[in-house]
């Protein structure tokens, strides 16, 4: 139980890197935060049994969006993490390894490119956004982070916890 308390803690803190990414990102190349009140909204529509969008911005604002769209940010993380528990075995977190959390981000981007962004409007990999290529290279950068960010908690928690 305790590994699996620390699995979804090495998730939380790998989605919390891809947000001070996203902050120096956004500093260092002027590239626009990630929208999470858009997710919430597409998440919300969901439960009204709508689940693609010709543009998830133009579909009808949700109460708690934000807050829906930044939960949903964090749980996702969190699975993904699991992921690597599954993938690696709880074995991992005595000695962690590199390559297996970047594994789980690098696919991770598997989620934003196959599901959302074509069910938000966006298109398969971000095709149908004004500019797809720089979009998927700041996706697949995005995700190699969060791998980092796994691989970072997982060396927090051995080093520090005693995992």
């Amino acid at each position: 139980m305790e590994q699996l308390i620390v699995f979804a803690s090495c998730g939380v803190a790998a989605t919390a890197l891809v947000d001070l990414w996203a902050l120096a990102r956004g500093a260092l190349f002027d590239t626009p935060l990630p929208n999470y009140r858009l997710v919430g909204r597409w998440i919300a529509h969901m439960a009204h049994g709508r689940f693609r969008h010709d543009s998830i911005a133009k579909a009808a604002p949700v109460r708690g969006e934000s807050l829906i769209g930044w939960g949903t940010h964090y749980l996702v993380g969190v699975v993904f993490a699991f992921l690597l528990f599954a993938l690696a075995g709880p074995s991992w977190l005595s000695r962690p390894t590199l390559a297996p959390a970047l594994l789980v981000g690098a696919a991770s981007v598997a989620a934003p490119f196959l599901i959302m962004q074509p069910a938000m409007g966006a298109g398969f990999a971000a095709s149908r956004t004004p500019r797809p290529g720089a979009a998927r290279l700041q996706s697949i950068v995005t995700h190699i982070v969060f791998g980092l960010g796994l691989y970072t908690g997982g060396l927090f928690a051995h080093s520090y916890i005693g995992v």
